[in-house]
């Protein structure tokens, strides 16, 4: 065989897993704080800022970072680390007898309103940059909780909401009106629920749920170990179990992502040590990246975005200015 070509075969399984040299990963973990970090240079820390407890993360225009810091308390904090925005809700739109409240799932909507979803008191309310609230629409839920009413809630293209349930294990999409339009259980697959966050535990307390291109619906189920797509008639059409990338074990299915290309792009908390906390696979299930930081992140790293492209490179250039002024 012609060497040149040999080395072309030998290099494929390098390829497949090579990520775009331009590509940041920003995750943000509760106590560890939220970092931007390099997986290109030996996953090098570029910024970190400090936090609290945290469910939810994004990225906004100009490089600020929506995130929490705490479970009442969102903050938007600038790439310089000053908080630019903040909302605690212990404090703001509430009255003195108001029970207990938790935020774990918030987005930064058009017309700069931030879309806010309260656990405790079950609503999803819509405010102005000066914390007045423009919209309110109320949760159905079965097993109130002020810690696992939601995980993760986001508003769709449609002006719908697709909620995850965290403590009733289910899945549902409000319409604007607050009327619930579509919903679904996770379902346990004939397995028992056991207690704990790792690969021990089982459940279906969901993390995220996505509308993908189809039209279908890719859930995060959680301690269900799993990723399941369902169509709009409730039929499960495909699945992720917990030990079918070989080499990996999904314990905490947090965050999922469509990408272009039709990749998955799921995240791994409480998996442990040995196992990525980023994983992306082919709907054939064959893993194509996978993320793994342990010293900057650790066994509870619930959400992470990944940057490339246009996006990435701004960022880069915005933290290398960053540098270069500190260095001055």
């Amino acid at each position: 065989m012609n060497r040149f070509i040999l080395t072309a075969l030998l290099c494929l399984p390098y390829l497949a897993n090579a990520a775009p040299p331009e590509r940041l990963v920003i995750g943000a973990e509760g106590k560890k704080g939220v970092a931007i970090v390099d997986p290109a240079d030996n996953n090098k820390v570029l910024w970190h800022h400090p936090i609290g407890a945290v469910h939810d993360l994004h990225l906004l225009p100009g490089n600020r970072i929506l995130t929490q810091d705490g479970w009442a308390k969102i903050i938007e904090v600038n790439l310089k680390k000053k908080v630019v925005w903040e909302y605690d809700a212990t404090k703001i739109n509430r009255g003195e007898n108001d029970g207990k409240v938790e935020i774990h799932a918030y987005q930064r909507l058009k017309g700069d309103s931030t879309m806010i979803v309260e656990s405790g008191p079950g609503r999803i309310i819509e405010v102005t940059p000066e914390k007045e609230i423009i919209k309110e629409l109320p949760l159905q839920v079965s097993s109130p909780s002020p810690h696992s009413d939601t995980r993760l809630v986001r508003q769709l293209e449609n002006g719908n909401y697709l909620v995850a349930h965290e403590n009733d294990q289910m899945v549902k999409e409000y319409n604007p009106e607050g009327k619930v339009i579509w919903e679904f259980p996770v379902p346990l697959f004939g397995k028992d629920p056991a207690k704990g966050h790792g690969p021990e535990a089982f459940g279906g307390k969901c993390f995220a749920a996505v509308k993908a291109k189809n039209g279908n619906y890719l859930i995060a189920t959680g301690n269900g170990h799993s990723i399941i797509e369902v169509t709009p008639e409730k039929e499960v059409v495909w699945k992720l179990g917990q030990n079918e990338l070989d080499g990996i074990a999904l314990a905490w299915v947090t965050t999922i992502e469509e990408l272009k290309n039709g990749n998955l792009r799921i995240g791994n908390c409480h998996a442990g040590p040995d196992n990525p906390q980023i994983i992306e696979i082919t709907r054939e299930k064959k893993v194509v990246w996978t993320f793994h930081d342990f010293q900057t992140f650790g066994n509870a790293l619930a959400n992470t975005l990944v940057i490339d492209g246009k996006r990435a490179e701004r960022l880069r250039t915005a933290l290398a200015k960053l540098g270069s002024e500190a260095s001055q």
